[in-house]
């Protein structure tokens, strides 16, 4: 991906930003300002590698503490921290983060949104009780993987508990945990944004959290849920991390597989991109990292799908929606199967015209959740459900 190349112009747009939030937030009135960035920190930033494994306690230089719990080695509570670029600086990468204690249920993604902004660190219902034993009937534990600027609560404060109660064993993370030096863009100042810094630093997180439950449960595989970069990210961990002998199925709900054109401006941006202008490299530092490496068309994008969608031995379940504003077009999500590579691509509204869900509030519809649970066990759960669920609130209707 093209970055500008400008260090003292970068720093001028990401001191600019920076301020922006400051004022929005109104941190200035009774903060120091923050010394901005060298050019050697910016060259750092920008040089930092991609390629170092993930590592307990790598931390993050912003300062965010991680959570205290039982740590790495013991396989269960929470409190641990594990990062993806190794840098030294602490300009990249970011890291990842268990939660601790639980939210309530919600049927609204506009109340659960909300919640996981005040409480950014606890887990969804029914999710990461680490003394659960899976069961012959459903051997195999499920990870839920959260989206871009979200978190294991809002992302799944729906589902968490119903897939719980099907029987699984059910365990989830906040990954992708950077701030605005490390390049997680504006949005990650406020407490509940993850999911922002490089999508391949956070499938570093993603394969030490699946060896965790799979320690701790004694299974040889998981079931994978992720939501938008969550299922583009699992499908890159399948691939390039091991991920393709420990995942049985993946379930991914508006992911962006094959990248977005964002309604046609990331498209237009990678193509002004590609006459020489780095318009996206600016961007980057309003959205974060891993917002502009799902644009269509993007390096991560291109080698994530260079040798097919699929890997041998993994079942896919992709579910999207008509009515996707973030991905789009919506059936970008769509895989083509490869050998011993089953897909089954579901549009959401195919057969239930009343389901209004978009990006988010898809992971709010009773619809969406029937059809993972009949991907996770079809004999189990043969019906699919048909409800009404209206565009951004989600749920129903019922806050």
């Amino acid at each position: 991906m093209k970055r500008p190349t400008s260090a003292k112009l970068r720093s001028a747009v990401l001191g600019a930003a920076a301020a922006l939030v400051l004022g929005l937030t109104g941190a200035g009135a009774q903060a120091q300002p923050a010394a901005a960035p060298t050019e050697q920190d910016l060259a750092e930033y920008i040089a930092a590698g991609r390629t170092a494994e993930p590592v307990a306690d790598s931390g993050s230089a912003s300062g965010s503490a991680c959570n205290s719990g039982s740590g790495a080695g013991s396989g269960n509570g929470s409190g641990d921290c594990y990062g993806g670029s190794g840098s030294s600086s602490g300009l990249s990468g970011g890291y990842a983060s268990d939660t601790v204690g639980h939210g309530p249920a919600q049927s609204s993604f506009l109340a659960a949104f909300g919640h996981g902004l005040l409480n950014p660190d606890v887990a969804p219902p029914g999710a990461n009780d680490w003394n659960c034993t899976p069961t012959a009937e459903h051997p195999r534990p499920v990870v839920l993987v959260h989206g871009t600027w979200m978190n294991a609560y809002n992302g799944f404060a729906f589902m968490g508990q119903p897939i719980k109660d099907a029987g699984f064993c059910t365990f989830t993370f906040n990954y992708g945990r950077s701030n605005l030096i490390q390049g997680g863009g504006v949005g990650a100042v406020l407490p509940g944004v993850m999911g922002t810094g490089y999508i391949q630093d956070s499938a570093k997180q993603l394969a030490v959290f699946v060896d965790r439950v799979l320690a701790a449960t004694g299974a040889s595989e998981v079931d994978l849920i992720g939501h938008s970069q969550g299922g583009s990210m699992a499908n890159w961990y399948t691939k390039f991390e091991g991920g393709a002998d420990k995942v049985a199925k993946l379930i991914t709900l508006g992911a962006t597989h094959h990248g977005t054109t964002l309604v046609g401006i990331g498209a237009l941006g990678r193509a002004i991109n590609n006459f020489g202008i780095d318009v996206l490299g600016f961007v980057e530092l309003l959205v974060g990292h891993a917002g502009i490496q799902q644009t269509v068309g993007s390096d991560f994008v291109n080698q994530l799908n260079a040798n097919g969608d699929t890997v041998p031995g993994v079942d896919y379940t992709v579910i999207g929606t008509r009515y996707d504003e973030i991905t789009t077009p919506f059936d970008s999500t769509f895989l083509r199967p490869g050998p011993d590579a089953p897909v089954r691509n579901v549009t959401l509204q195919d057969g239930c015209e009343q389901d209004l869900s978009d990006h988010l509030t898809m992971l709010y519809s009773p619809r969406a959740l029937s059809i993972t649970l009949q991907a996770l066990d079809p004999v189990q759960f043969p019906a699919l459900q048909c409800t009404f669920n209206p565009w951004l609130i989600g749920g129903g209707g019922k806050l």
